[in-house]
């Protein structure tokens, strides 16, 4: 559930809970005669009930502001960015903004579109989740269109922009997959395979990275036939899988780049007469609602999404009001074991 106590109070949340815009309630904080009593009364009494004490930039804070978020995903569909997405909308609401969402539809077009197209709307800052600001290099046009967006409105992004100056809140996506990788290994497992992604996708390219040093850790191979490159969705993971188990020697364990893959995965599994987890365990990334309806239940690398969202939200409201969040900051993961990895029989 989120929690709207859990944050720094701005003006924003003062206004929410009198009733107000933050208009007003800067005209309070600056003793300004335009107000009417009562509502005086009652802003005041809930600047006392959270001692605030707002900061030169709130006092000042202009009118013109828009108290819109734009928020941009590469396909909200996907229940990865659909949570994420809902997050962001729960904390926004707390803090006294409203959220704009366009979807890219992973069309590199579409994204330097959409960030003219929120320049031109006059939002007061830009979230993006996913598209661009995952690739480990990014596109020229998109770097023009992100400037100029950038010159007047702080952008915060999941990823990265090259050379483009941003706010950037990651998950710490070699974290996960060495949480996902020890869990197989301590379960007794040695041939384990990836299913989905791409190495120019940034997070992608992390885990891989970390995948290959947990292996060497442990001084085991890593066979280039148990790695199955593609995209992160369910095709991928199902095409995958009926690879992976027709080898000579088939892997024991499946880490798959995401709820969507693991679902082919599953099926894939399913279809070829093995079982889960007593025959081949699986575990994936995002433990979104599908890894809760997969049979069995998924066991998956959870981002905490409430923490994730109001991160996200915080450091753009702060980038709004001239607070210097910090430019980068991580949000650690945690694997939530469920029923499809088994200690290997």
């Amino acid at each position: 559930m989120n929690d709207c106590n859990k944050k720094n109070i701005t003006i924003y949340d003062i206004a929410a809970e009198a009733g107000v815009s933050a208009s007003t309630v800067s005209r309070v904080l600056t003793n300004n005669a335009n107000v009417r009593p009562e509502k005086r009364q009652r802003i005041e009494e809930i600047i006392r009930k959270y001692d605030f004490n707002p900061n030169t930039q709130a006092r000042s804070l202009s009118v013109s502001k828009s108290h819109i978020i734009g928020v941009m995903t590469a396909d909200v569909r996907n229940p990865f960015y659909a949570a994420v997405f809902v997050s962001i909308e729960q904390a926004a609401e707390c803090a006294g903004y409203q959220v704009v969402l366009v979807n890219s539809m992973g069309q590199l077009q579409n994204e330097i579109t959409q960030l003219n197209g929120f320049k031109q709307q006059q939002v007061d800052a830009v979230i993006q989740i996913g598209g661009m600001v995952d690739a480990t290099k990014t596109d020229k046009a998109y770097i023009q269109a992100a400037s100029k967006l950038a010159s007047t409105t702080p952008i915060v992004v999941t990823g990265k922009i090259d050379s483009v100056p941003c706010y950037s809140v990651m998950i710490d996506s070699k974290e996960g997959c060495s949480l996902l990788t020890e869990h197989l290994i301590q379960l007794g497992h040695k041939r384990i395979a990836l299913v989905g992604g791409r190495l120019d996708v940034t997070s992608t390219k992390a885990k891989y990275e970390a995948f290959l040093d947990i292996m060497k850790k442990y001084d085991l191979p890593v066979k280039d036939e148990y790695i199955v490159w593609g995209n992160y969705n369910y095709d991928t993971g199902y095409v995958g899988v009926k690879r992976l188990l027709g080898l000579k020697e088939i892997p024991t364990a499946i880490i798959a780049i995401n709820d969507f893959c693991a679902a082919g995965v599953v099926r894939g599994i399913t279809e070829l007469g093995f079982k889960i987890p007593e025959d081949i365990s699986i575990v994936s990334y995002d433990n979104t609602y599908i890894s809760e309806h997969l049979v069995p239940k998924l066991t998956s690398i959870d981002y905490d999404y409430d923490k994730f969202g109001k991160v996200l939200i915080q450091t753009a409201i702060q980038a709004i009001e001239g607070n210097n969040p910090p430019e980068m900051q991580n949000v650690a993961p945690y694997l939530v074991v469920k029923e499809s990895s088994g200690r290997i029989q």
